[in-house]
């Protein structure tokens, strides 16, 4: 079995995120599209993405035990990290940070999507919702939904159990006010379960910052107004999680 770890600041609370983002791109032609999802897969390759994760486990007072990335053929990329806490504080089949990226495009339409899932598990005390700002600023979010839930229970002192080491109302209060109004906002919550989810979805979209090998100059206003729409459609609907249009 080798050395063993010894254990401290854990308290058998498991505080665990998922964040889904999702970056909606506009690529006009059959051949743009395939040059879009190669570029974003060579943009978040599995290098790339292992430096992001290294950033999160720094900021929940981790350690890094051991590393699995791995970019496929013909796209998307994951990276696995299995976590300690402080000097090793944390159980270590209950501590992990995991990406994974998905690359797509509308079969018979102009719009390209690339999603991104994260999921951070702790046993420490520092709570991965602390992340969130870096995890949002690191990919163009259009669409953000979030899951973060605590199970089990710890003690204090005097030996009553704890089912909440933080307070707690909604993800949202761990996300910076700027980032927030960026956003439209919508919280479903089972406080009493411990189950927090909070979806976004970018208020404004400047055009040129969606469209790929196309300049928004070169496209008439009525063709700038239904690609638009398009791009709106297509994040409403993965907004709202369901089929809309």
């Amino acid at each position: 079995m080798g050395n063993k770890l010894k254990l401290y600041g854990f308290n058998n609370l498991t505080k665990a995120l998922s964040f889904n983002i999702y970056d909606v791109c506009y690529a006009k032609t059959k051949q743009d599209q395939r040059a879009y999802i190669a570029y974003i897969d060579e943009q978040y390759n599995a290098e790339r993405l292992t430096g992001i994760l290294y950033q999160v486990v720094d900021m929940i007072g981790a350690k890094v035990l051991n590393l699995s990335s791995q970019d496929y053929d013909p796209q998307g990329a994951s990276v696995t990290m299995l976590i300690s806490g402080p000097g090793v504080a944390a159980h270590l089949d209950k501590s992990h940070v995991t990406v994974h990226t998905y690359p797509e495009h509308h079969p018979e339409g102009s719009i390209a999507t690339f999603r991104v899932d994260i999921d951070v598990s702790t046993c420490g005390e520092i709570s991965p919702l602390n992340t969130l700002d870096l995890l949002i600023g690191s990919f163009d979010s259009d669409v953000i939904t979030m899951d973060y839930r605590v199970r089990g229970f710890t003690r204090d002192l005097d030996g009553k159990k704890l089912f909440m080491d933080h307070e707690m109302v909604s993800i949202r209060d761990y996300i910076a006010p700027e980032t927030l109004a960026r956003y439209e906002s919508v919280d479903m919550n089972l406080e009493e379960y411990n189950l927090f989810h909070t979806e976004m979805l970018i208020r404004e979209i400047e055009l040129d910052n969606y469209l790929f090998n196309t300049d928004a100059s070169d496209l008439s206003p009525n063709q700038q107004q239904t690609i638009l729409e398009s791009l709106r459609r297509e994040m409403v609907e993965i907004y709202s999680g369901r089929n809309i249009f």
